[in-house]
């Protein structure tokens, strides 16, 4: 049986170690140990938390404190939330004693957080409080502290999600696929874990999409440009990239539900979506594509306001009436009863074409050669959209960590930009000084900061950044050393938007680090008033029209 100590020593260790490897390894050691027939959870209570023993270990050690019932979502605070435990209730554990020696086991855990959740009626809180502090005075300080991150969200070790699936693939000896393709099936990585120990490869073959279930989506990977695309794939299908909201829509005879990138029901919020859907001649259906909203001439709007239709838990007929949203699909993933996520690219491209009509469809071309890609892409950006996706024709769909059968191209932009700040790093980068506070000239001397970014940061180069600006630190506030404006990074971004959060009124979409600047001093990098002319010559960017 797995104790409670057990968790916390991994928990401990794997945010020690940046090795990848390592990780892995000591997460498989841990879920081969956990006992196949141990029920961890309440056998009479909600069992918001139980299940099997390596149920819980698999969701612990990714941050999950109960099941996910949706692929995207995060129910790390949730979780704490469903089990009524908020900071009143934390706030009582703060003095406990911590108890001399570890006895509580991943089973005595799962079945004390459901008594928990079972606590209801006058005075629940109180009690509440009360359980849970004297839950804390069984666990020894290690134990204490891996619960208090469990239950705040806050469990950051770099071993969340795809490093849990390698590892249930290395404990059972069963191919990666297997159980990448299982993890796409079903949000709750616990019973993947499950099905894993107990039925091995076969029982998670097995596994089908389930309608109204959304499943994770598949993602592509960038390509540096056009050439780039085609030399990794020479025969793929290009279709035009949108900037808009990505959705999964299941359809049932003509009850329609239409689910966001994180796998959160949003079908109250775009009533049009169900109606168009509903109207096609499938009496099943699952559908991959984004929505976005258009100028009355067909040209989409910036990303920011198709997103303003998302902002709501119901309808907003006046909303609706101002930015229609339309629809464009580009993968057929189950049709009349048929699962087609195993079905090369090529097979449910022709489901789509035979079910929903092309001004559904995203537009696309087959078999380019570079002339005729390179005019396609043209016409996608004089369309005011991003860019191409080129995809290869023979792939199944897959979820999970991007790979090279989906490419995306799309216009970027660089700025020199001038380093104000930057926040230490965790997992992996832990020890590091990773997300980078970047800003322009404002023209008076000063600086106006457009974002943040850590992406495109080696290991080399993060090791090189922290001793540059710890030598040029001037304060800092928690988890930021702010720093004198002297280094010049020129980082690479897709677009820019308007924001509310930061001063100037803009921030950088998609940024990463392209290189760093030591031939530039911060004079002469980029300013406001240069950035705010190319915010205006945005090839995407149109002024929202006006309605009647």
């Amino acid at each position: 049986m797995t104790r409670l100590i057990d968790l916390a020593n991994a928990s401990r260790a794997l945010a020690a170690t940046r090795s990848r490897a390592a990780k892995v390894d000591r997460l498989a050691a841990l879920l081969r140990h956990c006992d196949r027939d141990a029920i961890a959870g309440s056998e009479t209570g909600r069992n918001e938390v139980g299940g099997r023993e390596i149920e819980q270990v698999a969701r612990w050690l990714t941050g999950e404190i109960r099941p996910k019932t949706t692929p995207g979502s995060t129910p790390g605070r949730a979780g704490a939330a469903r089990l009524h435990i908020g900071p009143a209730q934390m706030a009582a554990t703060d003095a406990v004693e911590p108890a001399p020696q570890p006895r509580l086991t991943v089973t005595d855990l799962a079945r004390r957080l459901d008594a928990l959740a079972d606590i209801r009626g006058s005075g629940s809180q109180t009690r509440r409080a009360a359980a849970l502090a004297g839950l804390f005075a069984e666990a020894t300080v290690d134990e204490q502290g891996f619960l208090r991150r469990l239950l705040l969200g806050e469990l950051r070790q770099g071993a969340l999600g795809a490093q849990m699936v390698e590892a249930i693939a290395r404990a059972f000896d069963i191919p990666l696929g297997s159980v990448q393709r299982a993890r796409m099936l079903r949000a709750d990585i616990g019973e993947v874990a499950r099905l894993a120990q107990s039925a091995g490869r076969a029982g998670l073959d097995a596994l089908g999409l389930t309608l109204f279930q959304p499943i994770q989506p598949m993602l592509a990977s960038a390509a540096d440009d056009l050439a780039d695309a085609l030399a990794q794939l020479p025969e793929p299908l290009l279709e035009y990239k949108l900037d808009g909201a990505r959705v999964q829509i299941h359809k049932s005879g003509r009850q329609v539900r239409v689910f966001s990138r994180q796998g959160n029901d949003v079908s109250a919020a775009v009533p049009e979506l169900i109606d168009q859907v509903a109207a096609l001649p499938a009496s099943e259906l699952v559908l991959d594509g984004e929505t976005l909203a258009l100028t009355q001439s067909g040209r989409p709007l910036p990303f920011q306001t198709t997103m303003r239709r998302f902002g709501r838990q119901q309808d907003d007929p006046a909303l609706r009436q101002q930015l229609p949203l339309t629809v464009f699909c580009f993968d057929c993933l189950a049709l009349d009863g048929e699962t087609l996520i195993d079905a090369p690219l090529r097979t449910r491209r022709a489901a789509l074409s035979e079910t929903v009509p092309a001004t559904m469809r995203t537009s696309f071309i087959e078999a380019a050669n570079a002339a005729r890609a390179s005019d396609f892409l043209a016409q996608a950006l004089a369309a005011g959209h991003e860019g191409l996706m080129a995809k290869d024709p023979g792939s199944t769909y897959a979820a999970g960590a991007r790979g090279s059968h989906w490419l995306k191209l799309k216009q970027s932009h660089s700025l020199d930009l001038v380093v104000l700040a930057a926040e230490w790093g965790s997992g992996r980068r832990r020890g590091w000084l990773s997300n980078l506070h970047l800003g322009a000239r404002d023209g008076a001397g000063g600086f106006i900061m457009l974002g943040k970014t850590f992406k495109g940061l080696t290991d080399q180069l993060l090791a090189w950044q922290t001793e540059q600006l710890l030598a040029r630190a001037v304060a800092r506030d928690d988890q930021i050393v702010h720093v004198r404006p002297e280094l010049v990074v020129e980082i690479a971004f897709n677009e820019l938007q308007q924001s509310r959060h930061y001063p100037g009124g803009l921030a950088l979409r998609f940024a990463r680090v392209k290189r760093y600047r030591p031939d530039k001093g911060p004079a002469e990098a980029d300013d406001i008033h240069g950035v705010r002319a190319l915010f205006e010559r945005q090839v995407a960017y149109q002024p929202e029209p006006a309605h009647d």
